[in-house]
Order: structure tokens, then sequence, then C-alpha cells
């Protein structure tokens, strides 16, 4: 293996590199200087965000098991955007919450490397490295969802999140080993030529979507989501509900594509029927809820249930799609969490009703959650309009026009609640508005790099013609 060889896993390397440098920093430091791990962390992780970027060789490793292509490439720099982003809003949160207790260093550590078994989950090319991937991924969120050790809440989702991810994960073992048993095989390239859909497949199927499904929070795999965001880290919430939420629709799409094509005439009922749950239920108990961060929470439930309209297409247009959405998807959804965390942090509520007045105190936040959310619900100009039309045209070119119309009718449930949030800030009044809230310099960068992203991302049709160029995974 020489060098141009190994540069395929490039931006592992990278990743393995600075979780060891920061374990380095943390060792070497004394622990008046601990806040410099902090400025270190967000230097090495956009140098890391940088390089993601830059071209890379198609290729694979390990006789296949990791494999890397330009769409695999460009949706790692996608996520190492968002995390960058989630990390620079994160700043004020560290050093208030986290330096107190000399908990930096493990904080940036189990970040990435949780994005690290993401992108080894994204390039596998059999069932191990999937598996690693996922683990690797998994676990370290789940101890950085209990990492307010002194809230109870945040320990509560810890709990239950490895609870409930253990048993997905083991449901999708088992799947697995059903395809194993049947085909021969873990290596996705075989186990594509080996397809027969003998009944035992069919169940690994099952089992496999089951387990991944819960990553992606779709209807009946989502009963975890909306506590456990509420009780996580606000910049957790984020992360789970767009980096890693995001890694898993990628994996779930190459999956049902390429390597279970032949299922499709299956699997097409069974996501049908799924997509139309989740949108509704998602939609339906996002009314109900009072808390932001679970108002979100099923807002992403919901969201999910739009991105399977793509999944029927079964097709280039349908990848395109589903990476364009992903993409606006990380953008607005970062900016609306962020909007929450910076005022949990500093008015110490995630209450809607307290909400009222914001736009009188606080204009620019209440502006970024206003583009984030009509965003998320679709509204023109804003690039979520965009993202939405393209999911439902991959599904109308295909023949589901009775899905579109469906989807098209959660749209607009879901458009009455985006707006809950935008009345109480802009039209509703209070007595005791949240005060005036002064945000750092990396909390403003972010917002305003988000900002810019919504409203161009729409309109400039380079990106997207981009991603079709290399959407040809088949």
């Amino acid at each position: 293996m020489n060098i141009d060889t190994l540069m395929l896993m490039r931006d592992e390397i990278f990743l393995t590199a600075i979780i060891l440098l920061m374990l380095i920093g943390e060792i070497l430091l004394p622990i008046a200087k601990k806040k410099w791990l902090i400025h270190i962390g967000l230097l090495l992780f956009l140098i890391y965000t940088i390089q993601s970027f830059f071209p890379q060789k198609t290729g694979e490793l390990f006789g296949g098991s990791y494999q890397t292509y330009p769409l695999v490439h460009f949706f790692k720099a996608i996520l190492a955007v968002g995390v960058l982003a989630i990390l620079l809003q994160s700043v004020e949160w560290i050093e208030e919450e986290l330096l107190p207790y000399d908990f930096t260093a493990e904080f940036f550590i189990l970040l990435f490397s949780s994005l690290l078994g993401l992108n080894f989950m994204m390039s596998a090319g059999d069932f191990l490295m999937f598996y690693l991937g996922l683990e690797l991924s998994t676990m370290p969120i789940i101890a950085l969802a209990a990492f307010e050790f002194f809230n109870r809440k945040s320990i509560e989702a810890g709990v239950k999140f490895i609870m409930l991810a253990s048993v997905s994960s083991a449901i999708l073992l088992f799947g697995v080993s059903l395809i194993y048993a049947t085909t021969g095989s873990i290596y996705f390239d075989v186990i594509k030529t080996n397809m027969a859909l003998p009944l035992m497949e069919i169940i690994g199927l099952v089992m496999i979507f089951a387990g991944i499904g819960f990553k992606i929070s779709l209807v009946p795999f989502h009963f975890w989501t909306a506590d456990v965001y509420e009780g996580a880290p606000t910049v957790i919430s984020n992360y789970l509900s767009v980096i890693s939420k995001g890694a898993a629709v990628f994996v779930l799409m190459t999956l049902l594509f390429v390597t279970f094509s032949t299922f499709g005439a299956h699997w097409d009922y069974i996501l049908y029927g799924i997509a139309i749950l989740t949108m509704f239920i998602g939609n339906l108990f996002a009314i109900r809820q009072k808390n932001m961060k679970r108002f979100l929470a099923f807002s992403s439930i919901a969201q999910a249930g739009f991105i399977l309209l793509a999944l029927l297409s079964h097709d280039k247009m349908g990848v395109q799609a589903i990476v364009f959405f992903l993409l606006i998807y990380i953008f607005s959804n970062v900016a609306a969490f962020g909007v929450v965390h910076i005022i949990s942090l500093k008015a110490h509520t995630e209450n809607m009703d307290d909400y009222n007045g914001l736009y009188s105190t606080n204009p620019r936040l209440s502006w970024v959650l206003m583009l984030a959310l009509f965003s998320l619900a679709g509204i023109p100009p804003i690039a979520g309009f965009f993202a939405k039309f393209f999911l439902y045209a991959a599904a109308a070119s295909k023949g589901y026009y009775i899905l579109v119309f469906i989807a098209v009718i959660n749209v607009t449930i879901s458009l009455y609640y985006y707006l809950l949030p935008v009345r109480a800030a802009f039209l509703r009044r209070s007595e005791n508005p949240i005060p005036k809230i002064h945000t750092d310099i990396y909390s403003k960068i972010s917002f305003v790099a988000i900002v810019i992203g919504l409203l161009v991302l729409g309109l400039y049709s380079g990106v997207f013609e981009y991603i079709s160029q290399i959407s040809n995974i088949f």
C-alpha cells in the first residue's frame, strides 16, 4: 500500500490526527491554559473542513471494505461544514459549562470520533465496515447526550439513548446475519449479485431497515427522539438532528439504490406507508409542543418522512434530490437549533411562550429563526422550497401523485406550526421579553454564513448541477 492509495482515506486520517492532537493537548496543557483547547480544536477542524473540499480520487481499500467516490466525498464535506457551524455556536457553552469541569478536550474528542465513525459508515463497502462505523458514531454521542452530568434530564437522555440504540443495533446485526446466511458474503457488491429474495432475505432487509430507521427517526422507530433531544445539550441535539441523521439517510439511500436494488418492488410499499406515517405523526405532534427542542425534534421526524419521497424513485433523480435536500436541511436545522441554543444558554428558557416579543429585544436572532423555519417549511424563495420541490419531482417522476398530494397536505400542516415561533417572536408582545442577548463572534460568523447559504443555495443552480454530475452511483 503506497501513500497515494492510503490518501484515499484522507478525511479519516486527518480526523484521527486531530483527535490525537486534542488528546496530547489535554495531557500537556496546564489547567490554567485549557481554554486554548477550544481555539485549537476550532482551528484544526477548520483546516479539516477546507481540505475536505479538495478533489479526491475514486478507489477502494482493504479488499473493497472501504470505498470512496465523488458523491460520498462531497457529502463528507457537507457534514464537515455542518459540524463546523455547530462548533462555532458551541464556544460560549463550552466556556461556561464544560471548561470549569475540565471537559473541553473530551467534548472535541467524542464529537470528532463520532464524525469519524460516520465517515467510515458512508464509505463502507461491506457490512463489517458499516457496523464498525455505526458503533463508532453512536457510542460517543451517547456519552455526549449525558454530558451535562449535573442535569437529570441529560443523564436520562443518555440512558434512554443507549438502551434503544443497543436494541436497534441488535436488530440490525441479526438482519445482517440473515443476509450473510443466504448470500454467503458481507460485501455489498457480492450481495447485490447473489440476491434471490427468499423469505429469510426479506426479513433480513426489514431488520436492517429498522436499524437504520432508528438513526433517521422514521416512524415507528422515532420514540426516543423527542426525549433525547430535550434532555441532551442543545448542541448535541443539533448534531443528532442533522449530522447523524444526514449520514444515516445517505447510507440508506446507497443500500436501497445499489446493494438491494433488486428488492425495489417490495420495499416501495414499505417506504410508501412509512413516509405517510412519518410525515403525519411528526407534523401533528409538533403542533402540540411548547418546548422548542421537542418542537424541532418532531419537525425533524416529519422532514425524514419527506426524504422518503425521493427514495421511492430509486434513480439518479432521487439521489440528486436527497443530497440537495440534506444540504439545505443541514443549514436550516443548524440555524434553528443555534438560535434555540443561544436563548437557552443566555436566558435559560426553551419554552415557546417565552419567545413572545423576541423581535423587540433580539431582532437579529428573530430574523435568523424566521429564515430557518421558513426554509424548513419550504417557503420560496428560501432554499428549502427548492429542496422540497426536487423531492416532489422525484416521487412524481415515478407516478406517486397521491403521495405527493399527501406530502403537500403535510407541508400545509407544517407551515402552521412553523409559524407559531415566528408569530411569538414578531407579533406577540410581552411585558418581560427575553433580554437582549450578546452573542460571541463565533456564533455571529456561523449565523451569517448559514443565512447567506439559505438565501444563495436556492437561487444558485451551480451546486445542484454539481450534485447532478456526481450522482451516478448505480
